[in-house]
């Protein structure tokens, strides 16, 4: 016999097992309903009631207490808005809706969705709080900073408060950028190290090592034909051998960064991957961001937080000017990276901007052109200047921060690079 599991989504259908749940003309379907809570189609109704947030229209006529209630509301408050009014519940009262602008109260409705949903479910609602309800200004107030659930999107949104941001609330904001930008080294440094350091040894590898410096894994592999089974090992004819990592620079790397306001996530994420990629002694790494104006934070990399808080987002964008500003302190164009992260809405010259790439491209540098550096894949972005740096040779893609590494490592050693399947070829 096959157990078949009831479809949530599915309307209630009547079984030999589960008797069918009627209603009596004149009967509230919300009191039959509590007669048999654990039934399949009581769930049903309880979680699409959750759902279409009550009133006569959602058809459920379903009835919440206890925890259920206090979920309900926490999701009223943000979504339950009908023209500016509380919608009507299912009992024929009117929902309360809307966190207007009492701190308290936005500190109380923080509380509550921090324990009634998982934090993933919560940095969304937070950031619909304040897209829908306009609450960036709260964010200004300590006490709200200390209530929040931290992530990526509510970094760039502090970031865009910088400048009107109050004192007091200034230290409250780096701790809570600090906390995430924390989070982030301690998930993307390892990975990045591993796979830059590999790539770096790679691309120095020589032929003539001295014994510290020879690789032994690949030289064995190379003279596996060199076995003498008498002796019972391996004659090798060739050495393999990394280069002196530790004594010279091999590698410069510019990360010249879009600050204008829609490319707030890429820039966390380039500042922390910056922050990691100056701490490894074999890359040179310069940082740039850039609107209309040019602002080199290289030598705040060993801070990221620092990084960040030097950022204004928002502005125009001229992208010509930011790379005539990285190209003239290129001095080794054969072992150079340049990531360009950009929507590439150029608001400078454009035909300069191309002949800027084209010229660092035929010197040797390694040209890539990145339009978003976060998880949220390709934004809108500039088509014309995309395909435009296709034809010459630099595609734009956008890139997840757990790709980057990969990107980065396919770049230092001249190999074509590892462009997600999801990105359009331009």
């Amino acid at each position: 016999m096959t157990t078949t599991t009831p479809d949530p989504t599915a309307p209630a259908t009547p079984t030999a097992t589960t008797p069918a749940t009627t209603t009596a003309p004149g009967e509230d379907p919300a009191t039959t309903l509590a007669a048999a809570p654990d039934t399949p189609e009581a769930e049903r109704l309880r979680r699409w009631r959750l759902v279409l947030g009550g009133g006569g229209a959602d058809g459920t006529g379903c009835a919440l207490s206890g925890r259920d209630a206090a979920m309900d509301g926490a999701l009223a408050s943000l979504y339950g808005r009908e023209s500016g009014r509380g919608a009507k519940g299912a009992d024929g009262g009117r929902r309360s809706a809307g966190l207007g602008a009492s701190a308290p109260g936005v500190a109380r409705w923080l509380g509550d969705i921090r324990t009634y949903f998982p934090s993933s479910v919560v940095q969304v609602m937070q950031r619909d709080a304040i897209d829908r309800l306009g609450l960036s200004a709260l964010l200004l107030e300590p006490e709200m900073l200390e209530a929040v659930e931290a992530d990526v999107h509510l970094v760039g949104t502090l970031l865009s408060l910088n400048k009107v941001m109050p004192e007091t609330t200034k230290e409250t904001a780096r701790a809570v950028v600090r906390k995430v930008v924390e989070q982030l080294e301690k998930k993307l440094a390892q990975r990045t190290r591993a796979t830059l350091t590999g790539a770096l040894d790679r691309s120095a590898r020589i032929s003539r090592p001295r014994h510290r410096d020879i690789d032994w894994d690949r030289t064995i592999r190379a003279n596996l034909k060199h076995y003498l089974p008498e002796y019972r090992t391996v004659v090798p004819e060739r050495l393999i051998g990394y280069g002196r990592a530790a004594q010279s620079v091999k590698k410069d790397v510019v990360l010249c960064i879009d600050q204008s306001g829609s490319m707030a996530a890429s820039v966390v994420y380039a500042s922390v991957f910056g922050a990691v990629l100056a701490s490894m002694r074999t890359l040179d790494t310069r940082l740039v961001v850039f609107d209309t104006s040019v602002v080199d934070l290289t030598d705040q990399l060993d801070d990221p937080v620092d990084v960040l808080f030097g950022t204004q987002l928002g502005g125009g964008t001229d992208i010509n000017r930011a790379l005539a500003y990285c190209q003239a302190r290129i001095t080794r164009p054969a072992d150079t990276v340049v990531v360009l992260i950009s929507d590439l809405y150029e608001g400078g010259i454009r035909d300069e901007m191309l002949k800027r790439v084209a010229a660092m491209k035929a010197s040797g540098v390694q040209f890539v052109t990145l339009l978003a550096l976060s998880d949220e894949g390709a934004p809108a972005y500039d088509r014309d200047h995309a395909a435009a740096l296709a034809a010459l040779g630099a595609p734009a893609f956008a890139c997840t921060p757990d790709l980057f590494p990969d990107v980065m490592a396919a770049a230092i050693e001249k190999r074509p690079l590892p462009i997600p399947d999801m990105a359009e070829q331009r």
